[in-house]
Order: C-alpha cells, then structure tokens, then sequence
C-alpha cells in the first residue's frame, strides 16, 4: 500500500470519524445540561459494563478481521466468502451479551449504589447485538482498505443519536433518571441504523468466485481476535471498577460521589478521548497497511508504516494536549454552562490534570494497532494489563486523600503513560532486533552465495569436488540401466 492510498484512507475515515464525533460533542452540551450533574452521573456509569460485553462480544473484531480480509486481497481471492462465518459467529456472541446484559442490570444497579441504573442497562443492552454486527462489516470494510463504509455509517450512527436523543429527553425536563434512560435508548437505535447502513452497502459489493477453497472458519477469526480482545477488554473491566470503587470511595468524604464521578467519566473523559477519536482513521488504516505489508513480506515496510502512523498521531494529539490545559477554563465555561461554580471548578481541575492522557491515549491506541497488525496483539494486551494494575494501585492509594477525585485522574494519566512507554518500548527494540537478524541473515546467504561461486571457479575446491560426485552418481545409475 503506497503512502498515497495509505493517506486517503487516513483522510476519509479521520474525515468521517471527526465529523461523527463533531456532531456527538455537539450533541453532549445540550444533553449535559439537561440531565445535570446526577443524570450525567447515571448516563456514564452504565457505559462500563455495556463496553465489557461489547468487548467480549465485538472488539478486536474489526482489526482482527481486516487482518484476514487483507491477507485475503493480497493474494488475489474473494474476502466476501469469510463474512457469512464470521457474522454468524458474532451474531451469537452479540445476542448471548444482550442477555447477559438483562440478566445482570438488577445487580450492577445494586452493586453500583444505584438501583435507577437498572433500566438504563435495560435500554443499552441490544445495542450489544447490533454493534457485532457492525464489526464484522467494518472490518471487512476496512480490510478491503475501503474507508468510506465505516466512515459513514458513524455519521449516520451520531447523527441517530443526537436527534432522537434530544427529542426524547426534552420530554422529561424535571427526571434525570428517565432522561438517562431516553438518552442510551437513543444509543441503541443509532446502532441499529449504523448496521442497516453497512448491510445495504455490503449488498452492493462485487463477489468475485477466483477461489473454490473453503472460507475461514468462525472459530479462526475468534481465535484471531482473541488477543485484540484481551487487549480491548482491560479498559473497559477497568472503567466497570472505577464505576463501583471510585464512586464507593469518594462516598467516604463527600455526598456528591455520583455527580463529581460523572464529571470525571462524563465531562473529562469525553475531551481526553477526542485526540483519540480523531486519530481513529489512522487506527483502522494502520492495521490493514501493516497486516497487508506483512502478508506480503514485506515487514520492514509495514514497520516503516507504524513510525508514520505514530508520529501522524503524535502530531494530532500533543497540540490537543497542549491547548486542553491551557484553555481549560474557558474550554469548560463553555461547553458546560449551566454547572455551578463549583463543579465547574471541578472540571477545569480535572481537565488541567488530565490533559497529558490526551497525547499518551491516542499514542497507546495507535501503538496497539501496529502491533495487532504485526501479530503482536498479545503483547499490547499485556502492556495494558501492567498499566490498569498501577492505575488502581494509585486510585486506592489517593482517591482518600485530599486529592479526591483528582487522584483518579492522576491515576488514569499514569495508566496511559505506562501502557505508552511499555508499546513504544517493546515496539522500537523489536525493530532494531528484527533488523539485526535480518541484517545477519542476508549476510550468511551473501557468504554462502560467495562460496558456492569460488567453489564453480576452482576445480579443487568444495563444490566442485561435491559437484563431481554428483556427476558420478549419475553416470553409474545410467550405466547400471545399461546393464539391466
């Protein structure tokens, strides 16, 4: 994949990604404003336990998948005769996360502080059924380096949500609870949209019959998207705890625990992860150029490709960085005006804090990408792993002091920092110890090449005395023949 194409499958995925995103923050100051501090509080803790099951349902799927469609392409065959596996794989594991997600909404309600926080998972819960299918279409999508699909499916997807969201919440101005529970039904009906829109446009796709042999199965491409899974799940499992333990421990000193929790998740968190959001086209691109450049053996390119990606994302993400905490104040008069002076107080604290995690965030899912797109999916999983331990070590350890919900920003920005440097790391040594042996591997064949040339100039040397022994091999079956 050339830096041309590579380039235009970054800007019309970035493209539809921004947009998307664009119009989802829009959607977000209203919809803040409406639910208030407690609304928000119960909008943001549902997510949690809806981002496992989607993990374990969906996630991994459409890099893992994209890995396969472009090995696929690479070699000349048709990627469409392995989506009918694979959607009736995650078919089943999207329904079986649905269930679970009814299924345990009544004790998370409990085991979270918050019993109006059953009908809110009641209301998310399908969306984990439609967004599994979704991944099997993006991936292949993605995996044909065809952007465009994914890119305006998340279009239509915000544009879903925003609509029928403020029209149902406007209908319940004085019940945060109910308008919380409007607003994530809106997300279930965005996600059914977004799967109409890739299922009509993959009906549309070419099937080209150059191969008889049989489609990969359904149980290869979950083994395929197991260790992106692993790696997808850890955050997810981790914001589920913060959602129990952050909110359990701030309790102990203030009786706002839900709303300035939902000022971390909701407010600060939502603008940490847009530098990330953004870089998403270079996220999903990156994983098809490498896959295909290795599938081609062409590994040094693909490496080659993943500095490119990191430093495009790099580039993105440390002027947001920069601007989040020099503009904090301004940043959250404005897009959360109708806070009071303390939450708001709040808000510009945490943003100050946690703009740092805006540049490592995006770096983290970038690095992640390369690596799933080299096979090294398993590796960032365990990166993340080391990160999300030292993140709650550090939230037990100062979420009780003065810090309060300061300390479970400090804690999330150390948690990113630690799953960059662990990727990055492992990424430039692996590098420089894969150029290394190639480096001697192209040498010894150098070496043998020089050999066996001397050997043919020089009667008495090795390969021609080896060469002679050959001849007369020969000669002696063929005089043996004779004599029969």
């Amino acid at each position: 994949m050339k830096h041309k194409a590579f380039l235009k499958s970054v800007a019309v995925i970035s493209l539809g990604g921004f947009v998307a995103k664009g119009v989802g923050a829009l959607y977000r100051f209203p919809l803040n404003a409406m639910l208030g501090g407690y609304g928000m509080g119960l909008y943001s803790m549902a997510y949690p336990l809806f981002c496992v099951l989607l993990t374990f349902s969906s996630a991994g799927i459409p890099s893992a998948f994209s890995r396969i469609v472009a090995r696929e392409t690479a070699r000349g065959g048709d990627a469409r005769r392995h989506v009918s596996a694979a959607l009736r794989l995650f078919a089943l594991l999207g329904a079986l996360g649905t269930a679970l997600m009814f299924l345990l909404a009544p004790a998370m309600g409990k085991l979270q502080g918050e019993e109006a926080l059953a009908p809110c998972y009641f209301a998310l819960a399908p969306s984990v059924f439609f967004v599994a299918l979704i991944a099997v279409f993006r991936g292949y999508f993605q995996g044909k380096n065809n952007m465009l699909p994914t890119a305006a499916s998340e279009i239509a997807e915000q544009l879903v949500k925003a609509g029928v969201g403020l029209v149902l919440v406007m209908g319940c101005p004085n019940d945060p609870a109910r308008a919380a529970f409007y607003a994530l039904s809106a997300v279930t009906m965005s996600e059914f949209a977004a799967l109409i829109c890739l299922a009509l446009r993959y009906r549309g796709e070419p099937c080209r019959r150059l191969l008889v042999a049989r489609p990969v199965a359904g149980g290869s491409i979950l083994f395929a998207a197991l260790p992106v899974m692993a790696a997808s799940a850890l955050l997810p499992l981790s914001q589920m705890l913060d959602s129990v333990f952050v909110v359990r421990l701030l309790a102990k000193s203030t009786t706002r625990a839900v709303a300035q929790y939902g000022l971390f998740s909701g407010g600060t968190a939502g603008l940490v992860n847009l530098p990330s959001t953004a870089s998403y086209g270079l996220v999903a691109a990156t994983v098809t150029a490498v896959s295909y450049s290795v599938a081609r053996g062409e590994a040094g390119e693909g490496r080659r490709r993943a500095v490119y990606a990191l430093a495009l994302t790099l580039l993105i993400a440390v002027p947001c960085a920069v601007g989040l905490f020099a503009f904090a104040r301004p940043i959250a008069r404005f897009l959360y005006p109708a806070l009071d002076e303390a939450d708001r107080a709040t808000l510009v604290r945490l943003l100050r804090l946690s703009s740092v995690s805006a540049a490592t965030l995006a770096g983290v899912d970038t690095l992640s990408a390369c690596l799933t797109g080299m096979g090294r999916a398993g590796r960032a999983a365990f990166n993340m792993l080391v990160a999300v331990i030292v993140k709650h070590a550090l939230q037990f350890a100062l979420i009780p002091t003065p810090l309060g919900v300061a300390g479970a920003a400090v804690a999330a920005n150390a948690c990113y920092l630690v799953a960059f440097s662990l990727d990055l790391i492992y990424t430039v040594t692996r590098t420089k110890k894969e150029k290394s042996h190639g480096n001697h591997h192209r040498a010894r064949n150098r070496t043998r090449r020089s050999l066996g040339a001397r050997g043919a100039g020089d009667e008495g040397g090795e390969g021609s005395a080896f060469e002679h022994r050959i001849s007369a091999r020969r000669r002696g079956l063929e005089g043996g023949g004779d004599r029969l």
